[in-house]
């Protein structure tokens, strides 16, 4: 690359209001995920990053919907819609100043990784961009981005000591665990489902290795095409009709952002993650070989066990 151009202030401050932008709520973070992996498709974490934020949209409309407000009180739905929209928002504030960055790397064909430091980006992800220009490793830094993202919400959303005992050390975790919001799925206009599920979502370690499968899975040759068309011809709304209509199902409940106003979050003094490589050395490498999980049967047969849980559970005893 040739010589570095010089961002000014007023520049570093665009950067930071498109950022802002985008992280209004999680249908625009999913829409700018998507935009972005259409304009630079070699940067594959931007499309992983959409299909995995729909997936959040759903799940946090699930929340507003028909069942789950019939066991769980409004206060404890209220904590899970906190710690998904803080997760969310905090990965996309984290990653989408580095997307824009390289995006103006290209344009000006030169590295402007150094302003990563304007937006406290971690020094394991400055030295994995300056890798991927060498390099053009996709794959690697696809990996690097997994790990970054689930080592940035470590601290202000897996240890805040309020979710910690409110969510993830609560018996509300896991009946939302048991109600698939644990699993992530790609759905195709098919019908068809594919899709993990995470074992131990409180531990870094397991989140990035389901996300180097989830990409495994998306990029699968036989499959990505499949989840990109549905990508290219299904706006997200969070709703999960948004995939249920190409299984044949009528549309449940309503629009994420019918049932959730725009939650503004304030951003501490974040705290460098990276120590050693030796930490990361093993995340970095590449994932065994994974056959695609095809859930549509399971995906049926959980909602139908959803209802019945969700409906005796009322009958039985006050929601709480």
């Amino acid at each position: 690359m040739k010589a570095k151009r010089e961002l000014n202030e007023k520049e570093i401050l665009e950067i930071k209001k498109l950022v802002a932008e985008g992280n209004t709520d999680n249908i625009s973070r999913t829409v700018f995920y998507e935009r972005f992996f259409r304009s630079h498709p070699e940067i594959k974490w931007a499309f992983l990053a959409s299909m995995v934020s729909r997936n959040a949209g759903w799940s946090m409309a699930d929340l507003k919907g028909e069942w789950f407000p019939k066991i769980i009180s409004q206060e404890k739905i209220a904590a899970l819609l906190l710690t998904y929209e803080r997760a969310n928002w905090t990965i996309f504030e984290d990653a989408f100043p580095q997307l824009v960055l390289y995006a103006l790397s290209k344009q000006y064909r030169c590295s402007m990784m150094s302003y990563l430091n304007d937006f406290h980006v971690s020094r394991f992800m400055q030295q994995e961009w300056e890798t991927f220009f060498t390099t053009r490793d996709e794959e690697r830094l696809m990996r690097a981005l997994i790990i970054n993202e689930q080592h940035v919400i470590e601290k202000p959303v897996l240890l805040h000591h309020s979710l910690q005992k409110k969510v993830f050390h609560s018996f509300l975790f896991n009946v939302q665990e048991w109600f698939h919001y644990s699993t992530v799925l790609f759905p195709t206009r098919r019908g068809q489902l594919y899709g993990l599920t995470v074992k131990g979502f409180r531990h870094t370690k397991n989140r990035v290795e389901l996300g180097k499968k989830l990409a495994k899975l998306l990029f699968h040759p036989d499959y990505f095409h499949l989840f990109y068309d549905f990508s290219t011809h299904t706006p997200p709304t969070g709703n999960r009709y948004d995939y249920e209509k190409y299984m044949g199902k009528e549309k449940e409940g309503r629009m994420l952002r019918e049932v959730l106003p725009i939650i503004t979050h304030h951003q501490r003094e974040k705290v460098e993650w990276f120590t050693s490589r030796r930490t990361v050395a093993k995340m970095l490498r590449k994932e065994v070989e994974l056959n695609p999980f095809d859930l549509t049967d399971w995906y049926e047969k959980k909602r139908s066990q959803i209802k019945i849980v969700v409906e005796l559970e009322n009958v039985i005893k006050p929601r709480g």
